[in-house]
């Protein structure tokens, strides 16, 4: 029984196994059908909404043909409406131009007719040219047999009376206009003139080309000669200057047109008359002490000078500055004059609006190049301006500088502020002197330039050269011509002639009538 036990757990599970095949064959058919039926619903209701979408479809086709048939007849009947109107325009258009051809063709007519009219007029006025071309011919005759001239005589005459009147206007307008504006430049310049001359006043200072220096006796002279004047040569080669010993009591005169050098012998030899210890190793010695003071000197008149005229300069300008005050010009310290210059430009540029620092500037620096002229090539205004480039920034004080004299164009303010100032500086009186020789070319010259110019009877030069005086033969040269020569003379002079401070040309034209009772 227990041996069959096996035998039936087997059957059990075969039969169990057999079911479960069973199932699910049955399982897999049963799925198989459903989905068949799924699928078989979801065809139908896919042609189901395929049928609908083709009916709602066909309804809007249907309704857009139908729409379009519509469009269709609106558009047919506006185009047929506009080709009415234009054809109702074209004709419109067709009757103005057929209206206006006709109008044209009138006028054209009427054209034709005038033109007629005046060709007949024009051969009518051809006949009276011709007859008043001959009346004008034969008056012409007439005229030049009854004047006893030509008629290209009497154009050119009838020209050159025209000419004369027109440059007599021409000359009469001018002097009007020059005298208006010379009024006024006049009365502002010598308001603003008149001012800074009146703010400035400084001394006058004439300087020579020696120095003298006094001795306590006599005999002091053969100490300086020395033995076979071995001191006097070792101090002239030391110094560069000339020693002049002579008749004149208790002083020696030093010689020498470089003021630098000449106020160093100056010194030294004070030095040795009151050292008394007098031989050529001792002067060398004293010599070289005296160039350390006069530098010292130099640089100390520089700073002073510069802080007189309150502006800042360099050291090497400072002491090119304080040179100056060994320089002359024309009898003129040139340091005090470059003094004077930079207060009279200060004021001058207070009073115009321009700017005061750096006119004082310009105008205490113009003649730097004199300081080293004698060692340099070229103008002082030019040398200056150059030395002033070097140590100084400001482009209007160089071109100040260089335009103070004239050598550049003057353009700036700065630069004509300064030229005056200059001009001031130097044209009052007592300020500068010159010699007798060059006093009496300039006066010569003056007058030759006068005496240049056709019509001048006599020129004469007054007042210390500082005016001309010219009288002119009245029947060559009429009121309007002694204008104009004035105003030549005065451009020949400017031109040609250097001269201080400025000239007035006065040309004088004077008539008389003689005549004797017998």
């Amino acid at each position: 029984m227990i041996s069959n036990i096996p035998t039936v757990i087997g059957n059990i599970s075969a039969i169990y196994i057999l079911m479960f095949g069973l199932f699910l064959i049955l399982g897999l058919v049963l799925g198989y059908f459903t989905r068949q039926l799924l699928a078989n619903q979801q065809v139908r209701s896919a042609q189901n909404e395929a049928k609908r979408l083709l009916s709602e479809a066909t309804e809007k086709h249907e309704k857009m043909l139908f729409e379009a048939r519509e469009e269709a007849v609106k558009v047919r009947a506006a185009a047929e409406n506009e080709s009415r109107q234009r054809r109702a325009e074209l004709l419109r258009l067709e009757r103005r131009f057929s209206q206006k051809e006709e109008k044209l063709d009138r006028k054209l007519e009427f054209v034709e007719r005038r033109e007629r009219e005046l060709v007949n007029k024009e051969k009518g006025i051809d006949t009276v040219k011709a007859q008043l071309e001959e009346v004008r011919v034969k008056q012409l005759h007439e005229l030049e047999f009854i004047s006893g001239m030509s008629s290209d005589e009497a154009k050119e005459r009838l020209l050159q009376t025209v000419e004369n009147e027109i440059r007599e206007e021409a000359s009469r307008r001018v002097r009007e206009y020059e005298t208006k504006i010379k009024e006024e430049i006049e009365e502002k310049s010598r308001d603003v003139l008149a001012t800074a001359i009146q703010r400035c006043a400084t001394d006058v200072v004439s300087e020579t080309t020696v120095s003298v220096v006094p001795l306590p006796n006599d005999e002091m002279k053969g100490r300086l000669i020395g033995r076979e004047g071995r001191n006097i040569r070792a101090l002239e080669q030391a110094t560069g200057v000339d020693l002049i010993i002579d008749d004149t009591p208790e002083a020696v005169t030093i010689s020498s047109f470089d003021p630098l050098r000449r106020e160093i012998a100056r010194v030294a030899l004070t030095n040795l008359v009151l050292d008394g210890r007098i031989h050529p190793a001792r002067i060398e010695e004293v010599v070289d002490k005296a160039k350390n003071e006069v530098e010292a000197t130099v640089r100390t008149e520089g700073e002073k000078a510069a802080r007189e005229a309150t502006v800042q300069l360099h050291p090497e300008l400072i002491k090119l500055l304080g040179r100056l005050k060994f320089r002359s010009s024309y009898g003129q310290n040139v340091l005090t004059h470059s003094l004077e210059v930079a207060h009279l430009s200060g004021m001058l540029a207070a009073e115009i609006g321009a700017d005061i620092g750096l006119s004082k500037k310009a105008g205490l620096l113009h003649d730097i190049g004199k300081a080293v002229d004698h060692e340099v090539e070229g103008t002082h205004a030019l040398i200056g301006a150059n030395l002033a480039r070097q140590w100084d920034k400001s482009k209007e004080v160089h071109q100040a500088i260089a335009e103070h004299h004239g050598e550049a164009n003057t353009t700036s303010t700065i630069g004509f502020i300064v030229a005056t100032a200059d001009a001031i500086s130097g044209s009052r009186l007592g300020a500068r002197r010159e010699s007798l020789e060059q006093y009496l070319k300039r006066i010569e010259s003056l007058e030759n330039v006068a005496h240049s110019f056709s019509g001048v009877e006599k020129a004469f030069a007054i007042q210390a050269g500082r005016e001309v005086r010219i009288l002119v033969k009245p029947e060559e040269i009429d009121d309007l011509g002694a204008m104009r020569l004035a105003r030549d003379i005065v451009k020949k002079i400017q031109e040609s002639l250097d001269y201080p401070g400025q000239i007035k040309v006065t040309v004088l034209r004077e008539t008389r009538a003689v005549d004797y009772a017998k």
